[in-house]
Parts: structure tokens; sequence; C-alpha cells
């Protein structure tokens, strides 16, 4: 039944993207327009609450079998308490800053939606706190949404380096069991997110990066072209990939909701055990190890469910 969804969901969002894809350069046009009539009227020298960043993603596999690829890909960092018209569906500035404690600016890294079409498996927010007149990075916000459910896990992480229970099905060749250590820099000039699964029985066997440029040339203005098909472009890489691994005979692992309803659960109790021990495949799974030692404040979760078809 879910092969007949995601069959539905590609021919619907194949129509979709093929009619605003025909539309697209009419907009491009008027939009060119009125922004230029609108530059002409304004002196402002502010800066623009949208960044625009260029770069590749890479994954690698190590078990059970070898498998790598790599793909060029491009983002939107938004300043989410400036910009006109933040992407649907994310966390307000004000949520953001009451999640994580912090005072300051509210970064937004994400692929905004193209013609009718959304796909982020990773979106982060970088929040910042001023101290002193000094502002710094504090924490940061993951957004981790899983393909094809688009399930959405949000969770903070410490961008200088932290280790998160594995708390969503995000690859069906992928059990609940691993851990995310997940890193992010302060966004610049350059950027980079780097994530590693850790397993209480493969070890270090799997790796994800993101590392992109920022862009300076005015070309790129017109972000709607800018970003024309990227999301059905990460797709692709997605699909396609799945089925190299399932052509290399990488076991195919059910929902959990299906064998263990209470996954999530689970993965809260796993959370709190790295926090307070740390990981080791001896500790990974036991329930016990904060008995001995002081629990430390739970990590802060939120689980969106999928929708129409997949709920």
């Amino acid at each position: 039944m879910e092969l007949l969804y995601l069959l539905f969901s590609i021919v619907f969002t194949s129509f979709t993207t093929l009619i605003l894809s025909l539309i697209l350069p009419f907009h491009a046009l008027l939009r060119r327009l009125v922004s230029s009539r609108a530059s002409s009227s304004s002196s402002s020298d502010e800066a623009e609450p949208i960044s625009l960043y260029e770069g590749t993603v890479y994954h690698q596999r190590r078990h059970p079998v070898h498998h790598s690829f790599q793909y060029r890909v491009r983002y939107a960092l938004i300043d989410i308490d400036r910009a006109p018209h933040a992407p649907p569906n994310h966390l307000s500035p004000d949520e953001a800053r009451r999640i994580t404690g912090t005072n300051g600016t509210i970064l937004l890294l994400t692929i905004p939606p193209s013609v009718g079409y959304e796909q982020n498996p990773l979106s982060v927010y970088y929040c910042y706190d001023v101290e002193e007149s000094a502002t710094c990075l504090k924490k940061c916000i993951a957004e981790v949404t899983n393909t094809p459910w688009a399930e959405r896990v949000t969770f903070i992480f410490n961008p200088h380096s932290d280790l998160v229970a594995k708390a969503l099905h995000v690859s069906p060749f992928m059990d609940m069991l691993g851990s995310w250590n997940i890193k992010a820099s302060d966004p610049g000039d350059y950027l980079s997110i780097s994530i590693s699964v850790h397993h209480p029985e493969f070890g270090n066997y799997f790796t994800a990066s993101l590392k992109a440029k920022k862009l300076h040339s005015s070309s790129a203005s017109d972000h709607a072209v800018f970003f024309w098909l990227m999301p059905h472009k990460v797709a692709v890489w997605i699909y396609w990939h799945a089925i190299k691994l399932w052509w290399k005979n990488v076991q195919f692992i059910q929902h959990p909701r299906y064998a263990t309803p209470t996954y999530r659960d689970e993965a809260l109790i796993r959370d709190r055990n790295l926090q307070c021990c740390g990981f080791s495949a001896e500790r990974e799974n036991k329930k016990d190890c904060l008995s001995s030692e002081a629990s430390p404040r739970d990590r802060w979760f939120r689980w969106i469910d999928a929708k129409w078809p997949w709920s």
C-alpha cells in the first residue's frame, strides 16, 4: 500500500511541478520589475535577511556494505526575524528563543520549497545570545525530516559537538539503535555540518556532511530561479541511492511504529543515558545508568507525525 502512495505522490508532484515551472518565468519577470522599482526608491544599506549558500552533501556508509555518494546542493540562510516571507512549517524566532533560552538573532538554514514541492532532510536553526554587547552562537536546533513519510523530529543540540539518540526512522536501511554525533560551525563565508552515526554493534558506520560557501554574486537575486527543482534533485538522490542499497542486498527495515510503537519513549531514555554516561556499546541500551549518577535535564524533542497518505 505504501508503494502505491509513493507512486501517487510522485505522479502528483510531477504534474504540479510541470505546471508551476511553466508559470515561473512570468513570475520571475514580474518580481524583477517590482524589485527594480523598489530598489530605485530605497536607499537603505541594511544587510539582506537571506544569504545564499552553495556546496556539497557527502554520505558514506561502511556497514554492511561500503556505499558513498555526493551531490551539489543550494541552501538559504534566513534571518527569520527580518525576512518578509520565511518558509512555512518551521519554528518562529520567538519559539526558537524560548526553546533554547537565547535572546539574540535566529538564523534558519534550509532549502526553500520550489514549484510546489519541499524536501528538507535537515534544517538547522542557529540561535545566538547577546552577552555584554558580544554575540555568540549558543545553541542550535535541528529539524530532521524522513523520506517519504515526511515525519519530523526537532531537537536542541550543542553546535560545538553533541551526541543525540536517534529519534526518527530516517532511513529504511538503518535501525533505531544508533546515536547521532552532530557538529555545526558558525555560518559565515563558509559553513559546515557533520553527522556521524554511532551504533552499539557496528560502531561509527555512517557519516554525512554538508560543506557550503556563501555566494556574494547578485546573479542569484531571484531566489525562485536559484532554487528551481533543488528539492526535487535532493529527492531523486535519496530514492536513487535507496534503490542502490536495496540492489546491494542491504536489509530493509520496517518503520518502528509497526513493531515498536514506543520507539520515541525509548529514544528519550537512550538520550538521557547518553547525556549522563556518554556513548559505549555496553551502556547504549541500558536504562539503569542514570540511577548511579546525577540525572541530567531532559533534552527538548518534538515530533510531528506523517500527514496523509502516510499517516
